[in-house]
Parts: structure tokens; sequence; C-alpha cells
């Protein structure tokens, strides 16, 4: 039998070689994974010189193999952290990412104050943003809306299964949301509106296969050659169900921190209008204020 370390520092350089960004911690996260146990418990095996059951192996090797050819490591596990939060995810949903974290920040820093806030995510896809702000503020209620069926499902069963209290609606998220039965009732109401919408621009080519060839094309394209038709459909949907003095915050592109913000000064339906790095230093968030 071989040892769990050297198992793992095989895999490493496998991955290594497939191109994988981050080979070491994926390789333990396998592992963990491929254990039943979590990062910790592997590093402690690993000191230990522990030797897995001979089933070990095979499945690690299966699972190693799929990283490689650049499968998500969040399709192999079944989930993905997010904020607080440890969300089920795979094939039809986004895996969302550490970067858009960073959009929770903004939603809960315009919610202080605020006794009962409203707060409306678009483009749930997993549900990621909605449920991190009702798990953060958790005064506020809070509603998710999708498009996607597959996406549905996945929010449906991480709302099911962190027990928070999000409503779900299946709509598209770029029409007037005074059309849709569930959100009428929320027009001129919403205290902030928070959106990942798709906003890749078409004919352009993710650079990571594990978004090109693994995230579906209906959450990652904006629809024009500048990718910004859908993010300003949705914008403009936000405005409707904002109150004055509202806050939107938008994920966007690197390549659309001039562009998204002057679009949205532009529209007249917002004051205040700024951008807002990542911490790689890129342009990432949008936020502007309901005039």
């Amino acid at each position: 039998m071989t040892s769990l370390r050297s198992q793992v520092d095989a895999a490493t350089a496998t991955l290594d070689e497939g191109g994988v960004p981050t080979p070491r911690i994926d390789a333990v996260l396998l592992a963990a994974h491929t254990l039943g146990c979590d990062r910790g418990e592997v590093e402690r095996q690993m000191i230990l010189a522990t030797e897995p059951d001979e089933g070990f192996a095979d499945r690690f090797t299966a699972l190693v193999r799929e990283r490689a050819a650049r499968v998500p490591l969040q399709h192999l596990t079944g989930t993905a952290p997010f904020r607080r939060l440890e969300l089920h995810v795979g094939p039809g949903v986004f895996v969302p990412r550490p970067e858009t974290e960073q959009a929770v920040d903004h939603v809960l820093a315009a919610l202080v104050g605020i006794e009962a806030p409203l707060v409306v995510d678009l483009c749930t896809g997993s549900g990621a943003l909605a449920l991190a702000v009702a798990d953060e503020a958790v005064a506020a209620k809070v509603t998710a809306v999708e498009l996607s069926d597959l996406a549905l499902a996945w929010a449906a069963r991480n709302i099911e299964t962190t027990g928070l209290p999000v409503t779900l609606v299946a709509a598209d998220a770029t029409t007037d949301p005074a059309t849709v039965p569930e959100l009428d009732d929320l027009v001129g109401l919403v205290d902030v509106v928070v959106s990942n919408p798709p906003y890749v621009p078409v004919g352009m080519v993710p650079l990571d296969p594990e978004v090109a060839e693994h995230d579906p094309e209906i959450a990652l394209y904006g629809g024009s050659d500048d990718g910004l038709r859908i993010p300003l459909a949705v914008a403009a949907a936000a405005a409707r169900l904002l109150r004055p003095g509202g806050l939107l915050v938008m994920e966007h592109a690197d390549s659309q921190g001039q562009s998204l913000p002057r679009a949205l000064a532009a529209s007249g339906d917002w004051v205040d209008v700024a951008d807002h790095a990542d911490l790689t230093g890129r342009p990432r968030t949008t936020t502007a204020t309901r005039a």
C-alpha cells in the first residue's frame, strides 16, 4: 500500500502537468472528498503517514484524472464554498467564484440601519448571492430570480439544504418586474438589487477551460459584442424594483470597468455610479444609486 502523502504528491504532479492553477490545493480537496473528511484531516493523515484503504487509490485517481482534464473541481466534489456557505453545484449551473463574494459586502453595507430590508438577486444561478445575504443579514427579506430550469433546481436545493429564508422566482430577470406576479408587489420598494448577470462578450471564449467548457452558456454570454446587452436589461429591471435611493450592485467582466458605469450613468436611472476592483486589483463590481 502507498501512503496518502505519496498519492497526494503524485496527484499534485498530474494536476500541475494538466495546467490546473492550484494543483496542490485541488489534490488535497479531492483526497478529502474521497475520504469523506475535511482538508485539515487530510493534512493530519499525511503528517502521520497514514495509508488509506485499498479502494481509495482507484477512486482518487479517477477524480484526479478528470480534474487534470479541467473538469471543474466543484463538479467533482458537488459543492462550492461561498462566504460562510457550502453550496451544491454541478452541470447546468454557474459555479460561484471567490471574486463574487465582494458583491455581498456592498449589499451588507447598504443595509446598515434598515430595519427590515428588501433585497432581490437577479440571475441568481445557484442562489449564492441571495443565500449569502440571507445568511449574513438575518432581518432581510430576500428574493432570488432565475430563468434556467437547471439553475433553478440547484438554487432550490441550496435553499432547502441551508434552510435560509429565500423566495425563489422562476422568471426572466431582463423583463419588467411589474409583469411578473411574484415580483409585482416589490416594484419601487426594494432596498438593494444584486446581480451577477451573463456578461461575457459574444464571440469571446473564456480562457479557463473550466468556464468555457463546463459553465452553461446562458450564464456566461451577455448578448452583444460588448457583453452589456443583458446586464443593461437587468439594470433596467432593477431600476423598476428599487426605491429612490436604493442600490444596484452588479458584477461585470474586468474589461467593462468603464463601459458599464458609463452606460448606467447615461441611462438617467442612476446617480453615484462607481466601480470597484476585486482583491486582484481588476475592475469587478459596479454600484449605482437609483435616481
